[in-house]
């Protein structure tokens, strides 16, 4: 369970402070797929630092299971990050003269797994997202689909609890979306929890709840059934 509990975020240029959250309150529950949208400076993308441990609040206190990340040492927030969160990025961020298989491996490097587990677990994450066949590829032999299909892969091989996807349809054409969002929703349907950063309303479209931010603040907190159309209703 994620928790954010009057969290603020103060960035300073100077003498000039710029709040690009606003005391926000935000419970999300193990389980849920959760789209958070809204305009450019919105505060989209200091909610994606915080959530994923990337940045920690000026302010406020965000809980994971219970536990206060700002508390956490440095090494701490790094296996969070290494071991809880999968993160999956609009831009892949795939290592380009790296196999497949090798760039599903780099979470388990940092984690100090064997090579053997690293290989088999690697192999295993790839199977999950349809890519056994393409294991040995470079990313530039592979579609932008499959290229991100490997950086889901690589969000996964490390069993996290939550995934957290920046835009991650946003370098896809529409067919690539609807197959990378269908893939989301079945992690979703396995038990995993997901955080989807969108300014995509036919992306948002697939979660069962929405969260709008406008200027730091949260404007809109939606329930709602997945729309059958994109693909997820039961």
């Amino acid at each position: 369970m994620i928790e954010l509990d009057a969290v603020s975020k103060v960035y300073r240029a100077g003498t000039v402070g710029v709040r690009a959250l606003d005391a926000v309150d935000l419970r999300i529950d193990d389980g849920e797929l959760v789209a958070i949208m809204g305009p450019s400076g919105s505060g989209k993308s200091t909610m994606m630092n915080v959530l994923g441990c990337l940045d920690v609040p000026t302010s406020g206190h965000y809980r994971i299971d219970g536990l206060d990340v700002g508390l956490m040492s440095e090494n701490r927030l790094a296996d969070i990050r290494n071991r809880r969160i999968g993160f999956v990025f609009q831009s892949f961020n795939l290592i380009p003269r790296t196999s497949a298989v090798r760039n599903v491996e780099l979470p388990l490097v940092y984690a100090g797994d064997g090579a053997r587990a690293r290989r088999s677990r690697a192999r295993a994450a790839l199977d999950r997202v349809g890519l056994a066949d393409r294991a040995g590829h470079l990313p530039n032999e592979l579609s932008g689909g499959q290229q991100q299909r490997v950086a889901i892969a690589r969000a996964l091989v490390t069993e996290p609890a939550m995934i957290l996807a920046d835009e991650p349809t946003g370098n896809l054409d529409s067919v690539s979306t609807e197959e990378i969002m269908r893939l989301i929703v079945e992690l979703n349907t396995a038990g995993r929890t997901v955080v989807l950063i969108t300014h995509e309303d036919d992306v948002a479209a697939y979660a069962s709840r929405v969260v709008r931010l406008h200027d730091g603040r949260i404007a809109s907190d939606e329930r709602r059934a997945p729309d059958p159309g994109s693909g997820d209703a039961p």
